[in-house]
């Protein structure tokens, strides 16, 4: 019995984290938990997301890493507040800020299908520090970023 509760709990942090959100909507994209027990995200080219012709839009690409940041983020607090009481959870989670992010665009954005990886590089009480990685559907890594991010 002990071990449904946190299961429930995950699953319903899971969604959301994963939740229907206009923005997403807008670019296309999902957010979507990995078997390592993460978040990914995932979205098709299309014109409207490009710069150029068939390159995607350098913002597109920032705000997809931010957005995978954030989300991995959520997703550790959620892990971690599982157990306390809802009041807290909601304060903590409100919290989540970005301070800083870091793009570095390494080739050009090409391909049809892009995902949005992350993981932590550190985990603080109050600053969390995130890696993540833009690849397309060859797995060409497209851009990296760095995030610092504040939580409650």
């Amino acid at each position: 019995m002990k071990d449904e509760k946190p299961q429930s709990h995950e699953l319903k942090g899971m969604s959301l984290v994963t939740r229907d959100h206009p923005f997403h909507n807008l670019i296309g994209m999902t957010l979507e938990p990995t078997e390592d027990d993460s978040i990914r995200v995932r979205f098709s080219m299309r014109p409207d997301l490009c710069g150029h012709p068939g390159i995607l839009y350098g913002g597109i690409i920032s705000c997809v890493i931010d957005i995978i940041g954030g989300a991995i983020v959520t997703w550790n607090q959620i892990k971690d507040i599982r157990d306390h009481p809802m009041e807290e959870q909601i304060k903590k989670l409100s919290g989540i800020r970005t301070i800083d992010l870091r793009i570095d665009y390494l080739r050009p954005g090409k391909g049809k299908e892009f995902t949005v990886t992350g993981s932590i590089l550190r985990d603080g009480k109050k600053v969390i520090v995130v890696r993540m990685e833009l690849k397309n559907d060859e797995q060409s890594l497209i851009a990296t970023g760095i995030g610092t991010f504040m939580v409650g």
